[in-house]
């Protein structure tokens, strides 16, 4: 994505350990506002739902996004989940949904001719906590999944686009087992084609 720079960390959630006030001053000096926060895949049923699906390359493997705010001392970070919805967490929080020793976040920060959008992404990205997970992932429908909000942040400055959404497997062209399961729970067709983002 030519809007963003990868920085030279990445943060691996095994050694976030000891006081949290201290994790917040630590990642406070390297983390800036606005910075993106993409999380590795896992193991579970959706996050290998998506991983296969979504992935560009062998380096890239995202299952989910959040964006930093920093305030004071401590790191926050805006993000949408399954079971919270639209959320504000301490990055400890936000680190410390999964313990797979595998996981991962890696650091994105947009280039400086964008820096201006961030104030109002964030600004905007608060009026939007407490919606719900958009479980459809389709963009029309109620509340919002992880890349989706973000998208929704910097909507109105044109930084990230839409993409038609695809749910099949790539070597087979079948819809995955996984997406069918998903959206046969939910009684509707699969939303192949309609337009969409993930956090690859």
């Amino acid at each position: 994505m030519r809007c963003l720079l990868l920085l030279k960390f990445i943060l691996i959630f095994s050694v976030f350990t000891g006081n949290a006030q201290n994790q917040a001053n630590q990642w406070n000096i390297q983390l800036r506002t606005g910075d993106l926060l993409f999380c590795s895949a896992n193991t579970g049923t959706l996050s290998k739902a998506i991983d296969q699906v979504t992935q560009t390359g062998a380096g890239t493997h995202f299952d989910h996004v959040g964006i930093a705010e920093i305030l004071n001392d401590t790191v926050w970070v805006l993000h949408a989940a399954p079971q919270k919805g639209v959320c504000r967490e301490t990055i400890d929080r936000f680190l410390d949904h999964d313990k797979s020793p595998a996981r991962s976040v890696v650091v994105y920060r947009l280039k400086s001719r964008y820096f201006k959008a961030i104030p109002s992404a964030i600004q905007k990205g608060t009026t939007l906590l407490g919606q719900p997970y958009n479980c459809t992932y389709i963009i029309k429908d109620q509340g919002y999944y992880c890349s989706e909000y973000i998208y929704e942040l910097f909507k109105s400055d044109s930084i990230f686009t839409l993409n038609p959404m695809t749910f099949r497997d790539p070597g087979t062209g079948q819809f995955l087992s996984g997406w069918s399961d998903h959206y046969k729970k939910l009684g509707i067709p699969v939303p192949e084609g309609e337009p969409g983002c993930n956090p690859n």
